[in-house]
């Protein structure tokens, strides 16, 4: 019942933030404004791959060497706007796509961002076919922290409905050891729920990870927009969010035997690690490339996800942001609580110095849901408990899938 009941609130505010308006002026984006340096996260966002998930809904594009050096291009002059308007950023996230599929480009981009900022730490999302010898060094080389391998699953099965080309187990595995120890942070991506996907196989993938004895994984449920989900539950087997909490609940019960602890409610890591999750660490972030979002002191802001109309505002010294929405106090509210319960801890504190004294008040309602149920405890700090961590699994997996139908809708009509 409370999952059932978390997600209709989510699902029901999430909708929200694909009303949107018309790009503003450049005047409501001043990175002065936040007052000190490098309490913004930057992504960057990299949307070609060598070949296309069918249930992947972020921006991506099938690689074109031509396209891609126009892109970083781009980039660098999406970039510059922001410098210009006084922001300054010392956390990296790339994301994608594949953001290794250029290495020459990644590595030129990557120096010109070190030589702009005080960078102290870089994460960057690759695949098991891009985890070669030549590229962990070349990583290395260019300073990445933690680095992050869409393994998805091991079992060839579930990887061909997948529609994933990884390669052999073995060799995924083999490719993996190789990377570990590289980083501060060596992370491993699943995916559950998929249609089709037994409990016996995943479990078989939880068990095969705890023996490779990598440090970090992250386990995302299945969060298709509503078209992906059409076509997978076309193509393969009905999307059944029934069985969800029994997936869940395979997580939760292996990786704490495994001697690993919850940095957020999809992230397990063994002794202190880099997460994947900007938004929990920073209050605001800036996303640029085709595609980003970004959310600065309530608004969110859309950037083109058409590569064409993305390299024609950026070459002419626009930010290529093509639809904004200012939070009204309740959602940003909401929004916050979402990202920090997501990360498994809300500081009071903190919450009254970002929205004022009373702001605990007008969480009045949620916070009291909450503690009632037992799903979080604590009077400073409150921390989600055992009991919470599947609804609030749930709450994000539901607010990124309203995410996913706004990136649906962009990439269908190309804005």
């Amino acid at each position: 019942m409370i999952p059932e009941l978390v997600s209709f609130v989510t699902r029901r505010e999430g909708r929200k933030f694909r009303h949107l308006s018309p790009a503003v002026g450049d005047s409501i984006i001043n990175g002065e404004e936040l007052g000190g340096k490098g309490g913004i996260s930057l992504y960057v966002h990299i949307p070609f791959c060598r070949s296309l998930c069918p249930f992947c809904c972020f921006n991506r594009y099938l690689f074109d060497e031509d396209l891609a050096r126009r892109y970083y291009i781009d980039l660098k002059k999406e970039l510059e706007l922001y410098i210009r308007r006084g922001f300054s950023f010392s956390s990296i996230y790339f994301g994608g796509g594949t953001p290794t599929v250029l290495m020459d480009e990644l590595s030129s981009f990557i120096r010109y961002l070190r030589a702009q900022f005080n960078v102290s730490e870089v994460s960057l999302e690759t695949t098991p076919r891009e985890l070669t010898e030549q590229n962990i060094g070349l990583l290395k080389e260019m300073g990445i922290n933690r680095l992050s391998i869409g393994v998805q699953s091991f079992e060839e099965p579930v990887l061909k409905t997948m529609g994933r080309v990884n390669g052999p187990a073995d060799e995924v595995k083999s490719r993996l050891l190789m990377a570990e120890g590289q980083f501060d942070t060596l992370n491993v991506d699943f995916v559950f729920n998929f249609p089709g996907q037994t409990i016996e196989q995943f479990t078989a993938d939880v068990a095969a990870f705890k023996e490779l004895g990598i440090d970090q994984a992250t386990f995302y449920p299945l969060m298709a927009s509503p078209h992906k989900k059409d076509a997978m539950e076309r193509k393969f087997n009905r999307v059944d969010n029934s069985r969800e909490q029994q997936f869940y609940g395979v997580i939760t019960r292996e990786l704490y035997r495994g001697g690993y602890k919850a940095s957020t409610a999809w992230c397990f890591s063994r002794g202190e690690r880099m997460i994947d999750e900007y938004i929990i660490e920073f209050d605001d972030y800036i996303g640029i490339g085709s595609g980003s979002v970004s959310i600065v002191r309530g608004n969110f802001f859309v950037n083109s996800f058409s590569l064409d109309r993305y390299h024609e505002l950026a070459g002419a010294g626009r930010l290529p942001i093509v639809g904004w929405r200012k939070l009204s106090e309740k959602e940003n509210l909401r929004y916050y609580l979402l990202t920090k319960l997501f990360g498994m801890k809300l500081d009071i504190e903190a919450l009254r110095r970002r929205f004022g004294n009373n702001a605990q008040s007008k969480l009045w309602t949620e916070l009291a849901f909450f503690k009632t149920f037992g799903l979080v405890s604590g009077n400073g700090v409150l921390h989600v408990t055992g009991k919470g961590m599947y609804p609030v699994s749930v709450m994000m997996r539901d607010f990124f899938a309203a995410l996913n139908t706004l990136r649906e809708h962009c990439i269908e009509h190309q804005i």
